[in-house]
């Protein structure tokens, strides 16, 4: 917490969770005890524009949703130059959200020059947490503890 002297805040989430540690991280106008610093998504939903994994897009917008509200809520679309970095991982076999996710926040946190860093693991399927004894993808936890603590 910033009360107690927290110099950095960082947002974790996975899959719809995810999505919401995005939108937290990219709200416009924070003031700078709302901004967080950095984000790690896992397997994050990103976009409300895709057909992948309507569910949550049903969930959370509604059957009727418009293509502006589905747009405003897709993280791609929050980007800004002044957006935190973000770490990203997903699995290239997650048969719930696709790979598709991570690679459309990617291209935006690009174009907008901000810091990022993308994982896709080629085995795995969804809902892996911590991923422990899955193989290679074991091995985000390791490669996001470097990153977060290269973004001093």
């Amino acid at each position: 917490r910033r009360a107690d002297g927290a110099q950095r805040i960082g947002l974790i989430g996975f899959s719809a969770g995810g999505h919401l540690a995005g939108l937290a991280a990219l709200t416009p106008g924070a003031t700078p005890d709302q901004a967080v610093q950095f984000a790690v998504l896992g397997y994050a939903i990103t976009s409300m524009e895709t057909e992948t994994y309507r569910p949550a897009r049903l969930i959370l917008l509604g059957e009727g949703a418009s293509p502006e509200l589905r747009r405003s809520t897709s993280l791609d679309a929050l980007v800004t130059p002044g957006s935190p970095p973000f770490f990203i991982w997903h699995t290239a076999e997650d048969p719930y959200v696709p790979p598709e996710h991570a690679y459309r926040l990617a291209t935006a946190l690009a174009a907008g020059g901000v810091p990022h860093a993308v994982h896709v693991f080629a085995h795995g399927p969804h809902s892996l947490g911590l991923a422990r004894g899955a193989g290679q993808t074991e091995l985000w936890t390791t490669l996001a503890e470097t990153w977060i603590h290269e973004q001093v």
